[in-house]
């Protein structure tokens, strides 16, 4: 199939590519800039220069690829961004979110594009009361905070102008949190750093939980959702859904970091902010069910603990033939 990637130098972008190169498809990926043109020939895709927020650009990529699928991986997630207030912080992505999407949807109505696969995310989403882990068909926050309202606005216009489009099929992949490659969660920037460093706590009871998914994973989830499934959101998360408390250490174990401190739920406030404590505390992990049956579709990594447990003993590894520094000094 010919397949349109938006994002294809990003995390899952540089995953997916030449999963779908791999596997015969032909594919153009679309950049913001021309000095990444270089990146995704490498990758084995086509380059296209467009700026996603440019209604002209982007059809004219569109039409020039002509392809039967369109995947739309588009974000702008600054290394430095704050959770104090994630709005201010993913107001970039969050604009990718409304108006790319929206440029994405009316370029493949255009050309006549039968499916359309586009990324969402499932944290924010889900409503934080009830049972620990969240299927699709569970309701969503009613009324999401002030800190991340247009953040979980965007993300819904993502779903909606997608799934909603009755012409084609559209598919959202509620990914759960990156981790691996080229993630904050991995390259020593991001969450990681705080976490070699000591300086990422538990706060409250830290009974929140998380759902993670590799990177690896999400791309092979990607690729099977371009190539089947009905239209619909699907939860893209590993197999077992973690309560902060225990994933937290076990992570700083794995990378030979500190033990967290343990915090009040005030003082996590006061210092890290509304929407750090109740990360801690109140959020609800994701179901992968739908998608391993619908999308015949399996995590290579079962939790985090295979997959941090792979990429520690590779880093140890390039860094004892010097090729970089290890996790931690």
């Amino acid at each position: 199939m010919r397949i349109f990637v938006a994002g294809a130098t990003g995390a899952l972008g540089r995953q997916l590519v030449p999963k779908l190169v791999e596997r015969g498809h032909e594919v153009t990926g679309m950049t913001s800039t021309p000095a990444k043109q270089a990146k995704v020939e490498e990758l084995g895709a086509t380059p296209v220069v467009a700026d996603a927020l440019n209604a002209e650009q982007v059809a004219a990529a569109v039409a020039k690829a002509e392809p039967e699928v369109i995947v739309h991986q588009l974000t702008a997630i600054s290394a430095d961004a704050s959770i104090r207030n994630i709005d201010r912080s993913f107001a970039a992505t969050n604009r990718l979110r409304t108006e790319g999407t929206d440029h994405l949807v009316a370029a493949a109505r255009a050309l006549g594009v039968k499916r359309f696969v586009a990324q969402s995310f499932a944290a924010w989403l889900y409503h934080r009361v009830g049972g620990p882990v969240k299927t699709e068909d569970d309701p969503l926050d009613p009324d999401p905070m002030r800190q991340v309202r247009e953040t979980f606005g965007a993300i819904r216009h993502v779903e909606k102008a997608v799934t909603e489009a009755d012409w084609m099929t559209g598919i959202a992949l509620r990914y759960g949190w990156f981790y691996g490659p080229g993630t904050s969660l991995w390259t020593g920037g991001g969450h990681l750093e705080p976490i070699e460093k000591g300086r990422f706590p538990i706060a409250g009871d830290g009974s929140a939980v998380w759902s993670f998914i590799h990177i690896e994973d999400a791309a092979d989830a990607t690729v099977a959702a371009i190539e089947g499934g009905e239209r619909g959101v699907y939860n893209v998360t590993d197999d077992r859904p973690e309560r902060v408390a225990d994933w937290l250490p076990g992570v700083a174990e794995t990378i030979g970091a500190p033990s967290p401190k343990r915090v009040p739920k005030l003082l996590g406030r006061l210092f890290a902010g509304k929407p750090a404590v109740i990360m801690m505390t109140e959020l609800r992990g994701a179901s992968n069910a739908k998608a391993k049956r619908e999308l015949d579709w399996t995590p290579r990594h079962p939790s985090w603990r295979e997959g941090f447990a792979e990429l520690a003993a590779a880093e140890r590894g390039r860094a004892a033939m010097g090729e970089r520094r290890p996790l931690t000094a």
